[in-house]
């Protein structure tokens, strides 16, 4: 017995577990993105929910699966119509159909803002994060971190859409969700092969992580290690460095080792300035030095104007951004750099030097570049 779906599905239920069935129910949800668009099936236990997504063929041949092993009752919703499925105990095969009475909502439904992570779709760890609900609905309280964190991925894949493989380092790992959905992201909805390696000092930091991605079945290609970012050393190439939690000059390192490796793309949240906090005493500083959150901020924005600009000078087309960190929401700044193999430009050096004169400072990843015979000699 063998079911052909009506075309143009736009959600569906199955229930009606059968006897020795391993779901509870399951939920079908079309989902738009851009200009392609894929079927999410979702597989409810008492404990757990697992999905997959699938393309149209995929998608009737996995019903079909279902209905023999683990499921009764069906829906199928389009636009026009509800179509009704039930297998009686005796094996025979019930269809019925309706008008869908929810069409218009459903076009209304459309017209929202499409998200790279939309409602409706099952998604682990905004769930446990406390963003959706267990049926994929986002919670009307943390509407701005959902935002947030979808704004976190158009930054991203605004750089990546032709790429088909990448393999990630996240230093500072911390115990962000964000490594989570970004792993998500790249390999349930774009469907990227895709390998993640988060890096964190803290045993219990990564003894944590390594569950959660067992839990979420990702084990095999996102993978947490314990390690000092002053002292990583990967011989395989790295095509993107993450930094989010990376403090002071953790920052540092972890720019220094991407473009040692010349990573094709970095993305940095800088943090913790206490370097050049402490270095900030030049008299003529003074109107700053002596409001401390004027020197704080005043600390923050020469660090990173050295960083950015040292990314540009090793050949990075580099933009610094506003960006709203979900851990402490206030609003921080994103360097975003892509490898592009320009030139080093000695007026940017000339620049970089200045600034250094000026301040009288010293500064990690300016020791790190310059004064590193091996790399300033590439």
């Amino acid at each position: 017995m063998e079911i052909k779906l009506p075309v143009e599905i736009v959600k569906g239920t199955l229930s009606g577990a059968k006897r020795n069935s391993n779901y509870n129910k399951a939920k079908i949800q079309k989902v738009v993105n851009g200009e392609t668009s894929y079927y999410q099936f979702s597989l409810f236990t008492d404990k757990q929910v697992f999905h997959k997504n699938l393309n149209e063929e995929e998608l009737e041949i996995f019903i079909n699966e279902m209905l023999d092993v683990n499921f009764n009752n069906m829906e199928i919703f389009t636009s026009e119509y509800v179509y009704g499925y039930r297998i009686t105990s005796k094996g025979k095969l019930l269809t019925n159909k309706r008008r869908n009475n929810e069409s218009f909502l459903e076009v209304n439904h459309n017209k929202k803002k499409n998200y790279l992570l939309n409602e409706g779709m099952i998604i682990p760890p905004l769930i446990d994060l406390g963003v959706m609900t267990s049926d994929g609905k986002v919670v009307k309280a943390r509407y701005d971190k959902y935002k947030q964190i979808n704004r976190f991925l158009e930054i991203i894949d605004d750089n990546i859409k032709d790429e088909k493989k990448l393999k990630i380092i996240d230093f500072g790992c911390g115990k962000s969700y964000l490594t989570f959905i970004l792993y998500y992201y790249l390999v349930e909805v774009k469907k990227m092969e895709c390998e993640i390696i988060g890096l964190d000092l803290k045993n219990e930091v990564i003894d944590e992580c390594n569950r959660i991605a067992e839990k979420y079945h990702y084990d095999n290609n996102l993978k947490f290690l314990k390690g000092d970012i002053s002292t990583f050393e990967q011989s395989s190439n790295i095509d993107m460095i993450i930094t989010l939690h990376a403090c002071d000059t953790a920052t540092d390192y972890a720019l220094y080792h991407a473009i040692r490796m010349k990573c094709k793309y970095i993305f940095s949240v800088p943090c913790c300035q206490h370097e050049i906090n402490s270095q900030m005493d030049s008299s003529y500083l003074h109107l700053i030095n002596k409001f401390g959150i004027l020197k704080e901020r005043f600390s923050a924005i020469i660090t990173d104007s050295i960083r950015a600009n040292i990314l540009q000078y090793c050949g990075y087309k580099t933009q610094v951004m506003e960006f709203v960190d979900l851990e402490n929401s206030p609003k921080n700044l994103l360097i975003r750099a892509v490898y592009v193999n320009n030139a080093p430009n000695n007026k940017i050096k000339k620049e970089i030097d200045a600034l250094i004169e000026e301040t009288k400072i010293n500064q990690t990843l300016y020791n790190l570049i310059f004064n590193n015979k091996d790399l300033s000699d590439n």
